[in-house]
């Protein structure tokens, strides 16, 4: 016999296989004992939370023999004919694809001929806001008086879209998302008896990532164990096979974010990347660990809230000093749009890599919200002592009338001849730096500062960012050291928005007659 997938193999066959909809079963079940079976019933929830499979179940139930505490036998002649898609008294519609008016009256012709066998014709209409309304208009009579050996049962995964003249013709079921506790039990006791060795830590992330699907975690669950099979199922292994990573990366790219280090925090992105991870999913797991650190934050008593292990608790505790309120919800609102932006974009590392630096550089934001963290980010440059490249590069007096324009810099002094040294070789050391700041250089000019110092600038804050961090800027000294034998001295700039680089800075290109552009 070929395969079956572990969701159709282990669909419920009684209310008691039902996990998670106690509250639907057991009504149900009340009804068929107590003989007070509507006529009209509406299954409403997302995916995968049992809404087909409680109503075979009740449309067996109705039909049975020898009903058990109002749940079918599954063992009588109609519930195995049920069971095997045989009978001719369940008759299962998908509307997404049946929705005419001309599927719905041959519905209402069909109900007037009796069942030849059992108590009750049981129509079952998937997705039923997928009809039409000429095909809603031509259910609503034999909704509302059907023959009483006929049961409609509704089901839908969008509510909203039923005509309220439907909706009040019918005994509404509302299907909630199953617990990550639930989930993670009920596969549990699925793997004992597929006898498939796991780790309760990658059972419970599948659960996680299921969102309150039972479907949905079998499904994932197949995918890890056909991936692995025959070895253990492991946290790894799963994180592995869906595209996800351990909360020690968000761990980690946190603190890169706190400590405004954006080559670091791009770095981590390509070793994401490299290693295949998903860049969808990374976003919404991150938004999640946002989310997990405002509620540590919030309150001393969340270890019953948060689905987490007490090591990453006390993690989450730590990391939720070194963060305020206001830059928390900033981040999850950045990565919440983030999220929404992924599923439709072509150039996912693009977007992604623009909201990390959103993070670190928080002046490139205009929204309220970032305005805490705009000022924090200045506090941080003073108490370092860094003075702010606006003021440093005008070059202008204070006492210099405000409507005469800013003077042009000029050479006031020959060029020292290390830095022509350098100037003469740039291209050939550009060439030998790392990928990730070779391409920002493709942009840069070159002038001069005080005492002899070689200027580097770029065109725009961020790219100044990444190729002014210590390390770039060491890796640029040790290379000139080995081209021309000397240390020269290197500072970062850049170009202030609304300024022209020639208002600011000597181009050394026009003193010495080279062309200075860095190619790859």
């Amino acid at each position: 016999m070929s395969y079956m997938a572990l969701y159709r193999k282990f669909r419920p066959g009684t209310f008691e296989d039902v996990k998670g909809q106690d509250h639907i079963s057991r009504t149900l079940q009340n009804q068929i004992k107590a003989n007070r079976i509507g006529h009209a019933y509406l299954f409403c929830g997302t995916r995968g939370t049992g809404k087909t499979s409680v109503a075979k179940i009740f449309a067996k139930a109705v039909n049975c023999e020898h009903p058990v505490d109002g749940s079918p036998c599954g063992e009588c002649e109609m519930c195995r004919a049920i069971s095997e898609g045989r009978s001719m008294n369940v008759i299962e519609i998908d509307a997404a694809s049946n929705n005419g008016v001309d599927n719905i009256r041959e519905i209402r012709e069909e109900v007037a001929y009796r069942p030849t066998e059992g108590k009750y014709k049981v129509y079952i209409i998937d997705e039923v806001h997928m009809l039409s309304i000429g095909a809603f208009n031509a259910l609503l009579k034999t909704l509302e008086e059907p023959p009483e050996y006929v049961i409609f049962i509704l089901a839908t995964t969008e509510a909203h879209k039923i005509p309220i003249t439907i909706l009040s013709r019918c005994q509404r079921y509302d299907f909630k998302r199953i617990s990550i506790d639930t989930i993670s039990e009920r596969l549990m006791d699925l793997m004992e008896k597929e006898q498939v060795e796991v780790e309760e830590r990658a059972i419970r992330y599948i659960a996680k990532v299921a969102d309150g699907s039972m479907r949905d975690a079998l499904s994932l669950l197949d995918q890890c164990i056909a991936f692995y099979l025959g070895q253990k199922l492991t946290y790894d292994h799963v994180l592995e096979v869906l595209g996800a990573v351990d909360t020690e990366v968000f761990s980690r790219l946190l603190r890169e974010i706190l400590s405004r280090d954006v080559a670091r925090v791009l770095q981590s992105v390509e070793e994401l990347v490299m290693q295949g991870r998903e860049l969808s999913q990374l976003a919404i797991d991150f938004t999640w660990y946002l989310r997990n650190l405002l509620l540590v934050k919030s309150s001393d008593n969340m270890e019953d809230v948060l689905d987490v292990s007490s090591e990453n608790l006390a993690q989450l505790k730590e990391e939720s000093q070194m963060i305020e309120n206001d830059a928390l919800i900033r981040y999850i609102r950045i990565f919440s749009e983030l999220s929404n932006q992924l599923k439709y974009a072509t150039q996912k590392r693009v977007l992604f890599e623009v909201a990390l630096i959103k993070l670190c550089k928080p002046e490139m934001e205009t929204e309220r919200d970032s305005l805490l963290s705009r000022i924090r980010a200045v506090e941080e440059q003073l108490e370092k002592g860094v003075v702010c490249t606006s003021l440093e590069t005008r070059n202008v007096r204070q006492d210099e009338p405000a409507g005469e324009p800013a003077p042009k810099v000029t050479l006031t002094k020959a060029l020292h001849e290390d830095v022509q040294a350098v100037v003469k070789n740039f291209r050939a050391i550009v060439n030998q730096t790392s990928p990730l700041i070779r391409g920002y250089l493709k942009s840069a000019k070159l002038s001069v500062g005080n005492q002899d110092q070689l200027l580097i600038v770029m065109p725009d804050e961020v790219s100044a960012g990444v190729v002014g961090t210590e390390g770039h800027k060491e890796e640029l000294r040790n290379l000139i050291s080995e081209k021309i034998g000397k240390t020269v001295e290197i500072e970062v700039r850049y170009v202030e928005e609304g300024h022209r680089f020639e208002d600011s800075f000597v181009d050394i290109e026009k003193v010495i007659h080279m062309d200075l552009t860095v190619e790859e």
